[in-house]
């Protein structure tokens, strides 16, 4: 089924708040191209980006969809050797007779494979940030075995698994499992406040933590395409041609909190620079940009309008929105996602989205989705971010840690939370 004929947007628009600029979850170029020209026509905008910030960033992560395959091949295909030694390791972790929160290196053990993988990390953090791991046989395995092999593998990638939830089955829990599928079928819509659990498209955003990973147990029939774009190529190409742009993105935002909270929102930036450091090992560390955002936190998605509580956002702010989702689009790759495929993502460096896509019944896009982060190889945490990922990576236990093997919609894009 060709793109045009794929749904893009099924779910309603969520009611805008008083006063919010004229923008939905689903950017509209036209509305963009006229707020770009309406600005720049109004004249009196910055030249050059904030002090401090670099004109142009380079190195690997300044890279374009449509050349990269050229220079950089992402897909690292298992060997049937080793998918035997992760066969070996997932009956070894069975035979200690422990819960999943247990696994980890030492009991999911890769002898052979562990080197390549601490490689992989590298590419994430030092690289060019994403790559895929394929040839996992899901249908071989049952769902816990599957579970235990992507968490398994991610071990010996990023050994630190992130809390997506703070309850589970109305209890208070560390959930690090999340699943990301169409659950309108089966779920009210008028609960559902995120387009992870309909079969919308996806804008470009980044999730919450150091490290966003995906494994598919299953594609869609049609659509659903995973989409990734650079940061920094994104971040260049804004500073040479609305530099403006970056001093809004670099200023603080009314950032919606889906959580239950005394207040509904914090003042951040979405864009952050990172200085220039020095590493545990005495290796240099450069300057760094760093984006972090949803759309839906200032437009609303769905079951979740934007809290009338919170100041609308601008008009700059609405443009900045929208000028970061088509510049993605324009530089993005698309990893050709397939079942069993697992992939790793530097969510500091890259931002990612989702085409609309279509199931049936036979044949459902369902994914498992981790937050990690590798402590040996992190990047450096902004200050205005560390209460938040205190929260995604502090305090998990083994005795409230959960990796539910069945969907369902968490707190944060659930109304009825």
């Amino acid at each position: 089924m060709s793109e045009t004929t794929t749904v893009t947007w099924v779910t309603p628009p969520a009611a805008p708040p008083p006063r919010q600029p004229d923008i939905t979850y689903a950017p509209d170029y036209n509305k963009w191209q006229a707020r770009s020209a309406r600005h720049v026509a109004a004249g009196g905008l910055p030249d050059k980006v904030p002090e401090g910030f670099p004109e142009q960033l380079a190195g690997d992560l300044v890279w374009e969809g449509e050349t990269l395959a050229e220079s950089y091949d992402w897909t690292y295909v298992l060997g049937e050797e080793q998918l035997d030694e992760i066969d070996a390791a997932v009956a070894h972790f069975k035979s200690l007779k422990v819960p999943l929160s247990y696994i980890k290196q030492e009991t999911f053990p890769l002898p052979t494979l562990h080197p390549e993988l601490r490689r992989l990390s590298d590419e994430l953090h030092s690289g060019h940030g994403f790559f895929v791991i394929r040839g996992l046989k899901v249908e071989e395995h049952t769902r816990e075995e599957n579970v235990i092999i992507y968490a398994g593998i991610s071990a010996h990638i990023a050994p630190q698994r992130g809390r997506q939830d703070h309850k589970y089955d109305g209890k208070p829990a560390d959930v690090v499992l999340a699943h990301i599928k169409d659950l309108s079928r089966s779920s009210s819509n008028s609960i559902i406040g995120s387009p992870a659990y309909t079969t919308d498209k996806q804008v470009f955003h980044t999730d919450s933590g150091d490290i966003v990973s995906l494994f598919a147990l299953e594609t869609a029939v049609s659509g659903g395409a995973s989409k990734l774009t650079s940061t920094w190529r994104v971040y260049n190409e804004i500073a040479r041609t609305r530099p403006d742009l970056i001093h809004t993105l670099s200023e603080a935002w009314d950032y919606e909190i889906f959580e239950k909270a005394a207040k509904q929102w914090t003042e951040r930036p979405l864009l952050h620079l990172l200085p220039a450091s020095t590493s545990g090992q005495g290796e240099s560390i450069p300057q760094r940009v760093s984006l972090q955002y949803g759309r839906r936190y200032f437009v609303g998605f769905g079951a979740l309008p934007r809290s009338p509580e919170i100041p609308p956002i601008t008009e700059a702010q609405a443009e900045a929105l929208d000028t970061l989702h088509f510049t993605g689009e324009k530089f993005c790759v698309n990893t050709e996602f397939q079942k069993g495929d697992i992939q790793y993502v530097n969510n500091l460096a890259i931002f990612h989205a989702r085409d609309g896509f279509v199931d049936s019944e036979e044949q459902q896009r369902h994914l498992l989705r981790f937050w990690l982060r590798d402590p040996e190889n992190a990047w450096h945490t902004p200050e205005v971010l560390r209460a938040r990922w205190a929260q995604i990576y502090e305090g998990i236990t083994p005795e409230n840690e959960v990796f539910p093997l069945e969907p369902f919609v968490r707190s944060a894009g659930n109304k009825g939370r």
